[in-house]
């Protein structure tokens, strides 16, 4: 009988009809709890449900950080391959990879703009740029912005994010520490405030020179801050590390720190810091 054909209401197939979720939703490695992603996104790559601070992209950072109207600056440098290096793939290209991955140059972006009231100059380390590590761009770029605070006496802000020191960089890439570290003297010796914001990870060559140099050294929570690896060290003392030990809540027990600060509170609490060192809030000329 016609009217059990159905050649005029066609049935979808199944992968027609099939919702796609893939992406929408992250698992939480602390609590191990499911959240959407679009949830983690609004509340600052913080975990609703534990507050595990996942990593957040430096561009996002300063985004968060600084007032409407901020410019990014000193982006044009680019690495070279002065070792000709290769490990399991050629440097130059893992360089063109990390490029093409996160659109930045290197691990680093400078800005300037205001933090609330105040005129900054702002660093922000990309951890997914090779780790986060520190070549000569990177030094290069944070030692200008070293200069820019020197020129403008304007408060700098460093938000590291590393692995260390590159080693496709060999030599050139330690000399980066003690460049850095020759500016921020000078910043000292003019009293321009440097604060330091260490997030997860933040080690090796980075924690043994700018990442600890600031005038207040702060970290978000549970952060890994450290120079040699829990395995390393263990194997050096032949002793068994106490739970937590590198953690940023274990480095402030200890006196390495001088506050933890919630990414949420981050912004207030810088703004309050650097009113409480006098800064100035009337631009320079």
């Amino acid at each position: 009988m016609s009217w059990f054909k159905r050649e005029d209401n066609e049935i979808l197939n199944v992968e027609q009809r099939t919702v796609r979720t893939e992406g929408l939703w992250v698992r939480c490695p602390h609590c191990r709890q499911v959240i959407f992603k679009a949830e983690l996104e609004a509340n600052l790559q913080v975990c609703p449900k534990c507050g595990h601070h996942f990593r957040f992209d430096a561009r996002s950072r300063i985004d968060k950080l600084l007032e409407p109207g901020y410019q990014l600056v000193d982006l044009d440098l680019r690495s070279t391959d002065p070792l000709e290096f290769t490990d399991l793939k050629p440097y130059k290209k893992r360089l063109v990879e990390a490029q093409k991955k996160t659109g930045l140059n290197d691990a680093i972006v400078n800005a300037v703009g205001k933090l609330g009231p105040h005129d900054v100059v702002l660093s922000a380390m990309e951890y997914s740029f090779i780790g986060g590590s520190m070549g000569s761009v990177v030094g290069e770029t944070i030692a200008l912005a070293v200069d820019r605070s020197l020129a403008t006496r304007h408060p700098l802000i460093i938000i590291s994010a590393s692995g260390g020191a590159r080693m496709m960089e060999g030599i050139a890439s330690l000399m980066q520490l003690a460049k850095i570290s020759t500016g921020l003297a000078k910043m000292d010796d003019e009293n321009i405030p440097y604060i330091s914001v260490m997030t997860d990870p933040t080690t090796g060559g980075v924690t043994a020179s700018f990442a600890m140099l600031g005038d207040l050294n702060i970290a978000e929570p549970g952060a890994l801050i450290g120079f040699a690896g829990p395995r390393v060290i263990e194997q050096t003392i032949r002793q068994k590390l106490p739970d937590g030990f590198q953690r940023s809540e274990f480095l402030l027990e200890h006196g390495f720190l001088d506050a933890i600060v919630p990414r949420k509170e981050m912004k207030q609490y810088l703004i309050q810091a650097l009113t409480w060192m006098n800064v100035s809030t009337h631009p320079t000329n």
